[in-house]
């Protein structure tokens, strides 16, 4: 089949694959590997019998995205992105409007925690049929299930998400907040927007990896006790010296991190006292991360 032909053809679905394989994986650069992948099977299969292509496609992408969400949860950790795209760097067109109603609604931190209390087969369920209209039973064939299993798991998540979204979902959105707007003061040095976000007493403790990690530094040296309290010296701790870190959910709960050669390096993991930051915990000890489920968030 002609290479041009085929390409045109995927070419016309990337929005809508980018789609779904952003809502089942909550992260943009997994997204863009399954797209991927999917092209290679693609491009690589005798489709000439298949009357629906979209639909073909669809069922390919979602496959691979189980693998995926299976493959996570093994490792007992998320997917860590290490480097920012700029704006439009995405492998879907950044004037898809469908692919940008999906990432609008699909990063968020509150539905990425909220589709964290799913199992990979009750994800791909959900996301399919509420999300995108897929019939129970090509679910089925996707997740190895008859299609009255496929129809429990979509029930299942959605009770499950429910639930959820109305407990979690307005605490996060306003601590995220919190979070980047801490972020931004931090990278930029500006010592005042700091102090408007922390409590008065609010406490930074590091652990004895992190200190370790800082002992050479100013900075290291004034954690050599562990901890630092008060609002004006923690934000002469943090002040200009986040420029490394960044958004992201540590245990499913807004924090900051840093990463290097794909592995967590540094979480920065926040307790919140209304709308102000109460206490900073500084973690990296290689154990801890390892327990801890930590997703950079792209923005």
């Amino acid at each position: 089949m002609d290479g041009d032909w085929l390409a045109r053809q995927f070419e016309e679905n990337r929005g809508h694959l980018q789609a779904v394989a952003l809502r089942m994986l909550g992260s943009s650069a997994e997204a863009d590997d399954a797209v991927q992948e999917a092209w290679l099977r693609f491009s690589g299969a005798n489709t000439s019998q298949v009357e629906n292509l979209g639909g073909w496609l669809t069922t390919v992408v979602a496959r691979v995205c189980l693998d995926m969400l299976r493959s996570r949860n093994a490792r007992r950790e998320d997917p860590l992105d290490e480097h920012l795209p700029e704006p439009g760097a995405s492998g879907a067109s950044s004037g898809d409007p469908e692919y940008e109603a999906i990432l609008a609604d699909s990063v968020g931190p509150a539905l990425l925690v909220v589709l964290e209390v799913l199992s990979p087969a009750e994800r791909v369920a959900f996301v399919l049929h509420d999300v995108f209209a897929v019939p129970f039973d090509e679910i089925g064939s996707i997740v190895g299930r008859t299609p009255d299993a496929a129809r429990q798991l979509a029930s299942r998540a959605r009770r499950r998400v429910q639930g959820a979204a109305t407990i979690q979902q307005a605490d996060i959105v306003r601590q995220q907040r919190i979070v980047d707007a801490f972020l931004a003061a931090a990278r930029g040095g500006d010592f005042e927007a700091l102090l408007t976000l922390l409590d008065p007493d609010v406490e930074l403790r590091a652990d004895a990896a992190a200190v370790a990690m800082g002992a050479q530094s100013e900075r290291g040296r004034r954690l050599a006790g562990g901890s630092i309290r008060g609002a004006r010296a923690v934000v002469e701790q943090v002040a200009g010296g986040a420029r490394i870190l960044h958004p992201a959910l540590i245990g499913g709960l807004p924090g900051l991190a840093w990463s290097q050669a794909g592995r967590p390096r540094v979480a920065f993991r926040f307790t919140f006292a209304g709308d102000k930051i109460a206490r900073i915990d500084l973690l990296a000890d290689p154990e801890t991360l390892s327990q801890l489920k930590i997703t950079i968030l792209r923005r």
